[in-house]
């Protein structure tokens, strides 16, 4: 809702510039571009995430997604020691961090729903820190191949569009350390003032 009037006030303020500087064409003009750049952008995302989900469906069906999925699992265990061996939360967390590792936050999103509904179930309606845990590894995830920012840098002209990895994992290294050690710091602050 917030959104909805925010953007009809910079709609109304630009209509309003425009009839008060007497540019109402180059508006309309840049309006009528801008919108025609929007569903070229959708169109080449669209083709993108169709691309990136039907390797992601190949490497389901060819075992490699789970092969990952067993890889991480070690480490999930530690970072979410209350569902260590519960199957009905890990195999879909697994899969939330395959998806993530390869830049698929579309198709990882389904599956962080479903592993975030199981731990629910024993959470009774409260968020657990395991819970507060998926929401930070989520949100901050460290990306292999980033394909979402590729076809953007490629739908906007990059000659190289995958050039940003060792940054991407960089960044997404350090900001999923930061949002791990920011988590664990204040689930020990809240027991303390429980």
């Amino acid at each position: 809702m917030a959104m909805s009037v925010i953007w009809v006030i910079m709609v109304a303020a630009a209509v309003i510039c425009s009839a008060a500087t007497g540019r109402g064409d180059a508006v309309a003009s840049a309006s009528l571009e801008g919108a025609a750049a929007a569903v070229n952008l959708c169109l080449y995302m669209a083709g993108a995430l169709c691309l990136w989900s039907g390797l992601m469906e190949i490497m389901r069906r060819a075992g490699i997604a789970a092969g990952l999925s067993r890889l991480l699992r070690p480490v999930l265990g530690l970072l979410f020691p209350g569902f260590r061996r519960d199957e009905t939360v890990m195999t879909p967390l697994s899969a939330n961090v395959s998806a993530n590792l390869l830049g698929l936050g579309n198709a990882a999103t389904p599956m962080g729903i479903r592993a975030a509904k199981a731990m629910n179930r024993t959470a009774g309606g409260v968020a657990s820190d395991e819970m507060c845990m998926l929401v930070v590894c989520n949100t901050a995830s460290i990306q292999l191949i980033p394909a979402t920012v590729a076809g953007i840098r490629a739908a906007a002209g990059a000659a190289a569009p995958f050039d940003i990895l060792p940054a991407v994992w960089l960044a997404s290294a350090i900001s999923v350390s930061a949002g791990i050690a920011a988590a664990k710091v204040c689930s020990r602050l809240w027991r303390k003032w429980e």
